[in-house]
């Protein structure tokens, strides 16, 4: 059989032994290291210590590290949930439970924000072309073509990857800290007093119900967009 034109791991089937290394458990082991140490932490070789395993056995299986990333992205796509636009709401109910959905994996696994913005054509997996393809049957069954609804899922996916990209930034400083929100907060008010003249501060002093609405609002602008569209089409 010709090799594919562009390599991935999704053109070749997984090497089957009875027992000992498979990729299920190497994608495991990788998720688990990128969840308790980060993006930077993951290497064929730390990966192979985790799981006491040689370079060779590794390489069976998994052919470098983008490899690797690539189906531990996938992995976690499974969680992403993308519902059929049913009810009252239709359509953007349903768009909208997806970039939640993603958000929240995302935060869940915040390493993964370093490597949704290089998900492209050769990120080809299962679970992320499942997502994708049932958010593009919504927004094709509200009214946009094929062309408008790959771009609309495109700026869906842009506006939550951007969003989550700042949030896991903020996090990873509350955790650094070892404050909560709102401790680390006012920390940072008392040195920058101009923090205290934002409207979101004189309304409210709860970061994370800031962050929720935060991430509404700019999601509402996205979908307005998208429904402004279809009405003039109609």
């Amino acid at each position: 059989m010709a090799e594919p034109s562009i390599p991935s791991v999704w053109a070749r089937e997984p090497v089957k032994r009875a027992s000992g290394l498979n990729r299920e458990r190497i994608v495991a082991a990788a998720l688990k290291l990128l969840d308790e140490e980060g993006l930077e932490a993951l290497s064929m070789r730390s990966l192979g210590k985790r799981l006491d395993a040689g370079a060779t056995s590794m390489y069976r299986h998994v052919t470098n590290r983008d490899e690797l990333i690539e189906l531990v992205v996938d992995e976690v796509y499974a969680e992403v949930e993308v519902p059929d636009a049913a009810g009252s709401e239709g359509w953007r109910a349903s768009a909208a439970a997806a970039a939640r959905s993603l958000r929240d994996m995302a935060l869940r696994h915040p390493w993964v924000t370093g490597v949704l913005g290089q998900v492209g054509l050769s990120y080809l997996g299962p679970n992320l072309s499942r997502a994708s393809e049932r958010l593009l049957a919504v927004l094709g069954g509200a009214g946009l073509d094929p062309r408008e609804a790959d771009h609309a899922v495109s700026a869906i996916t842009a506006y939550v990857v951007g969003t989550v990209t700042s949030e896991t930034a903020w996090l990873s400083l509350v955790a650094e800290s070892g404050k909560g929100e709102r401790e680390l907060l006012a920390s940072l008010q008392q040195v920058h007093e101009h923090l205290l003249e934002t409207p979101a501060a004189k309304e409210h002093n709860d970061p994370a119900r800031h962050r929720e609405e935060g991430f509404t609002f700019g999601l509402d602008l996205v979908l307005d967009g998208l429904e402004a569209r279809l009405r003039r089409r109609s």
